[in-house]
């Protein structure tokens, strides 16, 4: 039906920067808000920061001002610039989308996840 496509993690020195892309495929009718969560070891998943269709975001505090969420609707693409990075931002990282599916309706969607890990 749908999936997301998530690439762009990897291993990173604390202080650089990494790039994240989530391409949605399948038969989407249209893609509401998009997010990206991150899971650390032993840890829940919780949202990192969220952007809706007409381009609003949010952020949770402790990313504010270094990483920086957009999307291309007609690509249905959603990016996380992550730049400053440190340690504690070392987690697997997942695309979700609140998608229409045509002939199906709404559903809530997942990536498999891309793993960042940030070295001191």
């Amino acid at each position: 039906q749908v999936q997301l496509v998530e690439s762009g993690g990897g291993l990173v020195q604390a202080g650089g920067s990494l790039r994240l892309s989530c391409a949605a495929s399948g038969i989407i009718a249209s893609i509401n808000a998009m997010g990206w969560y991150r899971q650390a070891p032993g840890k829940q998943r919780d949202l990192v920061a969220a952007i809706t269709s007409g381009g609003s975001t949010n952020y949770t505090d402790s990313v504010k001002g270094r990483f920086t969420i957009s999307r291309d609707n007609a690509k249905n693409t959603m990016y996380l610039q992550m730049n400053s990075l440190k340690p504690e931002d070392t987690a697997v990282y997942y695309c979700n989308a609140d998608a229409t599916i045509r002939g199906v309706g709404r559903r809530q969607v997942w990536g498999q996840g891309t793993l960042v890990t940030v070295s001191t």
